[in-house]
């Protein structure tokens, strides 16, 4: 395994830092389909002991994210079209709802703070830095849901989302352009401006069902990194 991890901040827990650094390497192709992990690898190249690779390695199979088979090792599986839809409906179903809430309830400064995500997304997007315009876009969901009291329910979307984001990362440098993701924040943050639920949720189903005709592209172009015959 020759990707980059980040390195561990010693003070603060390891297992929760090992998580995200693989977690990020997954979804962003680091560490691609079928590529092997080596708890043992993992904790030398980090400087940590065996315990809180095992944690993170638990957490990330419980996931879905690698796959564990006894006397063979650890992998990296293939995407589930099934797992991605069903994330996407997670998400549409309860950020339509953070939506609704934050009409309803207007809280000061979350305008302020979408305008400047979207900003950051578009200098992210002129570099082509498309890891940073991906770190950008999942804050810009996270200050709605933080925004309305949200935060559990987030932490639902996040477990779920990752099955998204490893298609989400592929589709970027083509098949969901981003300035086009770019517009789809701009009409939500216009439906929130104006307090109009219905501008709103429109615009946030149109940007999270953008990745269901990205999903099937890809199958088509690439069936080596998706399950095969799920439906």
């Amino acid at each position: 395994m020759e990707t980059q991890l980040t390195k561990i901040d010693r003070r603060k827990p390891a297992g929760p830092q090992i998580f995200e650094s693989l977690r990020s390497a997954i979804v962003m192709s680091q560490i691609g389909v079928g590529q092997s992990l080596s708890e043992n690898e993992v904790a030398g190249r980090l400087g940590v002991s065996r315990t809180p690779v095992r944690e993170a390695f638990i957490k990330l199979a419980g996931m879905g994210l690698i796959e564990v088979f006894p006397q063979r090792g650890t992998f990296v599986p293939k995407i589930s079209p099934r797992a991605v839809r069903n994330a996407q409906f997670i998400r549409e179903s309860l950020e339509v709802g953070m939506v609704r809430a934050a009409c309803l309830h207007p809280v000061s400064g979350l305008v302020e703070r979408l305008r400047e995500l979207i900003e950051r997304q578009r200098a992210a997007a002129e570099a082509k830095d498309f890891a940073r315009f991906l770190k950008h876009d999942e804050a810009f969901h996270f200050a709605i849901a933080r925004a309305v009291g949200h935060e559990r329910a987030w932490e639902i979307i996040e477990d779920e989302k990752a099955h998204m984001d490893r298609v989400r990362f592929l589709s970027l440098p083509g098949a969901s352009p981003m300035r086009r993701l770019i517009g789809q924040h701009e009409a939500i943050l216009h439906g929130l401006e104006r307090a109009d639920f219905a501008a709103a949720e429109t615009a946030m189903r149109e940007h999270l069902n953008e990745i269901l005709p990205t999903l099937e592209k890809f199958r088509a172009e690439m069936p080596h990194l998706f399950v095969e015959g799920e439906t």
